[in-house]
């Protein structure tokens, strides 16, 4: 049995787009970063700790249980979900007209073992006018957003190019949870 730690639909709908069956039991755990952690030990940290917990709760030895956390970086600072509209601003301001990495973390917990795994994608943004960033922000569509967008909403009309895994960005890269499920003899169904 297949497990997702998530509420994310995004991560849902692409779970389910590559074919796998599954049971969603999302995670509760704080995700503040550590002072100074790295962001890919960020993001695989909390992967890790999302599939663990809900492993625990459910208490039911034959699941394996997907966690991922998603974070967007820039200069090594992680950007995650904005707290408010200023914070919003801020990370578009930071993120216009430059190459930001997004990096997810992703982890499988079974009752034999723990695998973790990261992937990176760089992505390039247009130049952005303060009147765009404060359009886009009344959208709401930022707000729930690591680094303050959507690739796949309004915010794609901003990114010329990406190098990597597009369903990275968007929150769970297709091809790296494939390998790892397969390989844990879980195909799609």
């Amino acid at each position: 049995m297949l497990v997702l730690a998530s509420a994310s639909p995004r991560r849902r709908e692409l779970l389910a787009q590559a074919g796998f069956t599954f049971q969603i039991h999302p995670a509760h755990i704080p995700e503040d970063p550590f002072p100074g952690e790295d962001p890919v030990a960020y993001v695989v940290r909390l992967a890790r700790q999302k599939a663990q917990a809900v492993y625990t709760e459910m208490g039911t030895p034959d699941a394996t249980v997907l966690g991922a956390d998603t974070t967007v970086t820039i200069d090594n600072r992680i950007l995650a979900k904005p707290e408010n509209a200023v914070d919003a601003q801020r990370m578009l301001r930071l993120l216009s007209g430059r190459t930001h990495r997004v990096i997810t973390g992703v982890a499988l917990v079974a009752a034999n073992a723990v695998d973790v795994a990261a992937e990176t994608t760089a992505v390039r943004f247009l130049t952005l006018s303060d009147a765009e960033i404060d359009a886009y922000i009344a959208t709401g569509e930022p707000m729930d957003k690591a680094g303050a967008y959507a690739i796949q909403g309004r915010a794609a009309r901003w990114i010329p190019r990406i190098e990597g895994d597009y369903f990275n960005v968007v929150g769970l890269p297709l091809a790296l949870v494939s390998t790892l499920l397969e390989s844990r003899c879980i195909p799609p169904a």
